[in-house]
């Protein structure tokens, strides 16, 4: 003789309502480092995740478009932004500015919305010393070698900027201990899976939660 099992009754829930601020998560490496290709992969899988479009004033590199990758504005777009105070941050990196749009973090962030930031060692920097809720991610790469070929490979710098790029990024490694976490991109499955589980940990601690929790032990004193 068989039993029927029956579905337990279920509570009638109330849904949270509060939303807690968005973080800011700073990824970043030397160039060649891999931080765009996990960047990518990350958006692609976690959700209520945006991405800092940022300025620069470099030539747009085959497959790049306006807007997506970077805005690409003149030189003297830039400065008159930088004079207009619309830059996050900003700096000069191998020859060329880059720069983070001040309202994008502050909208989506204000919304809830968690946003990666793919910036250089002198951003990330920028960002640390600002009273904004930010985590910090350095990718780095297996080996010097392993760095150089993937920049050859890459096939979009010149090679005095090349030259450039590999004579920076010894220093540019050196700052890694100044990041929250570290990965090393030697697997890119393997790496894009550690900061995916970077920003879902980062999401659960109990000081960014707090308005959300609040509404759920409010909900109790009715009981």
């Amino acid at each position: 003789m068989s039993s029927k099992v029956t579905d337990a009754p279920t509570q009638t829930q109330t849904p949270v309502t509060k939303v807690a601020p968005g973080t800011l998560f700073v990824v970043s490496s030397p160039s060649g480092g891999g931080k765009g290709t996990l960047i990518r992969r990350v958006l692609d899988t976690v959700p209520n995740l945006s991405y800092s479009v940022s300025y620069t004033t470099r030539t747009p590199r085959n497959g790049e478009v306006h807007g997506r990758e970077y805005f690409f504005v003149n030189r003297e777009t830039f400065e008159a932004m930088v004079r207009a105070n619309e830059f996050l941050e900003w700096a000069l990196v191998h020859g060329n500015l880059y720069g983070t749009a001040r309202q994008q973090v502050a909208l989506e962030t204000a919304a809830g919305t968690d946003i990666v930031l793919e910036v250089d060692v002198q951003g990330a920097a920028s960002i640390r010393n600002l009273t904004m809720d930010t985590v910090s991610v350095f990718i780095l790469p297996p080996s010097y070698e392993i760095l150089r070929r993937r920049l050859v490979a890459r096939g979009t710098d010149s090679p005095e900027q090349l030259a450039l790029r590999m004579k920076n990024a010894p220093e540019e490694l050196r700052q890694y201990s100044s990041f929250d976490y570290v990965i090393i991109n030697d697997d890119v499955e393997r790496a894009a899976h550690q900061l995916a589980s970077i920003i879902y940990s980062e999401r659960a601690r109990s000081e960014r939660q707090g308005p959300i929790v609040q509404e759920v032990i409010e909900s109790f004193k009715s009981v």
